[in-house]
This record gives C-alpha cells, sequence and structure tokens, in this order.
C-alpha cells in the first residue's frame, strides 16, 4: 500500500558535496516499506515528481530516511528544505529486494549513489554480509559509517585509489567470489556496474537481485516513461522500473 502525505523533515545533514541525508517523518509509509522501495517526491514549482531511493526504515520512529544528489533544479529545490518543513511524498514506492534469512550469506554492492539503498540490507544481513562500496574518490564517499556499525565485511573502492583500495567494485566481486559462495548478490549502481555484476554471478549460477537507476514521472506505472527491456520465457516484454522495479532478477534484464 502507498501513501501521500506531508512528512516532516526531521534531519538534515550534508555528507558530501551535492548529497544531503534527510530523515522524514511518515509512520504510515515507514510501517510498510521494504529495502529496495522508494519514495516520490513533489519539489515546489514543478509538476514532476523526484524518486529517491529509501536509505533506512525505522517503523518504531515512524521515519524514513533518503540519502539523494543533487542533479537539476528539481533535487536542489528538495535539498533547500530545513529541517521542520515538510516534504509532499509519496511512500513507499516499487518492488523491492527479497530478504533471506538473516543466517544466509549476501554480497551486497553499491555504485556512487547507487549505495544508499544498500545500507538496510547489510543492517539485515549484519556479520553474514560482504558490502562492496566503489566511488570516484575520497571526497564522493558516503555512508561507510553506516555499513561499518553493522558488522558487515567491508571492501571500499576508489577509481583513484585515494580511499580504500584502487579499482572497480567488480575486482573485488572477483576476489569475495573465489572466497566464499554467498546465497544471494544485491547490486544497485551505473548500468555497466550491473551488466558485470549480472554477467559474473550467471557464470556461478548465484542468485542476484539489481536496482535499476532510471529517471522516473509518475512513479506508478502510468506514464510509460520508464520503460526497460525484459525477457520472459524467450520472450521480450518491457516493464516499468518503477512499478515492476526498481528491484529486478539480473537474469530478467536486457542490458543495451
Amino acid at each position: 500500500m502507498k501513501y501521500a502525505c506531508l512528512a516532516p523533515i526531521i534531519r538534515k545533514t550534508n555528507i558530501a558535496k551535492g548529497i544531503w541525508d534527510m530523515e522524514i517523518l511518515c509512520p504510515d509509509a515507514a510501517r510498510e516499506a521494504v529495502p529496495g522501495q522508494f519514495v516520490d517526491i513533489l519539489a515546489e514549482g514543478y509538476t514532476l515528481r523526484r524518486p529517491i531511493s529509501i536509505c533506512g526504515i525505522d517503523r518504531d520512529k515512524g521515519t524514513l530516511r533518503i540519502v539523494f544528489e543533487v542533479r537539476g533544479k528539481g533535487t536542489a529545490v528538495i535539498a533547500q528544505k530545513e529541517v521542520g518543513s515538510s516534504l509532499d511524498i509519496i511512500a513507499p514506492l516499487g518492488h523491492g529486494f527479497d530478504l533471506l534469512d538473516t543466517d544466509k550469506r549476501a554480497v551486497i554492492i553499491g555504485g556512487g549513489i547507487g549505495t544508499p539503498p544498500m545500507v538496510p540490507l547489510a543492517q539485515h544481513y549484519g556479520a553474514n554480509a560482504s558490502v562492496i562500496f566503489g566511488f570516484r574518490d575520497a571526497r564522493a564517499v558516503i555512508l561507510k559509517e553506516d555499513i561499518e556499525r553493522t558488522g558487515a565485511d567491508m571492501i571500499l573502492c576508489t577509481d583513484d585509489g585515494t580511499a580504500g583500495r584502487k579499482g572497480f567494485v567488480t575486482d573485488a566481486l572477483d576476489e569475495v567470489l573465489k572466497a566464499l559462495r554467498p546465497d544471494i548478490i544485491y547490486a544497485c549502481g551505473p548500468m555497466v556496474m550491473l551488466r558485470r555484476i549480472a554477467e559474473r554471478a550467471a557464470k556461478d549460477d548465484i542468485r542476484c537481485q539489481i536496482s535499476l537507476e532510471e529517471r522516473m514521472a509518475c512513479g506508478v506505472g502510468a506514464c510509460l516513461g520508464c520503460a526497460c527491456v525484459t525477457k520472459q520465457d524467450d520472450k521480450t516484454v518491457y516493464k516499468h522500473v518503477c512499478k515492476n522495479g526498481p528491484v529486478f532478477d539480473a537474469k530478467e534484464v536486457v542490458f543495451a
């Protein structure tokens, strides 16, 4: 079930250049939300809402956490909102990740601004998770401390080696898979990264779920603006990232 409401901002932090961390009060949405879903936020002065992934769910407090990057005028308007003001949201939206029992082994991979929706997964699996996060450089690193608090094993990668190790998350994934066979792999980030992860998971016949990043308009599958190509029973099927996703089985997605 999805809810439309004015959600007060109860915490706001600038965690990196152009990246904001907000906690919003929306008890109904927090009660229903699962990792991998998103909120659709109306930026004042604009018609189309902006989809932002859920980075944290606190059912006891009735709050959702969102971490987003300012990428245009709409997200810039949202970032200017202050604590005590409210966001016009619809949430929770989309199909989230499937959670296995906490004693199962998971590899969780996030690239850039694709890292926020992976935090709740690390919190779920704790020490049974191997988390691989990748960023351009040290200045772009976010949510490192959040992952460390979960007890998960973490590998931090940067393109230039200014934080963690130099290299790509897919290189780190190869090393992890040589040491263990997880029950599931989760990933969110650039499409080229997701494609390589999907190929690696298929090679070892490991279940893999990926969250696609796509421009959305309505957020509920009505406008057809976020269609993606999938395969089902050897047939090409167009699905909507906002409604059928953003989380898909990696074997289902047709990469361009």
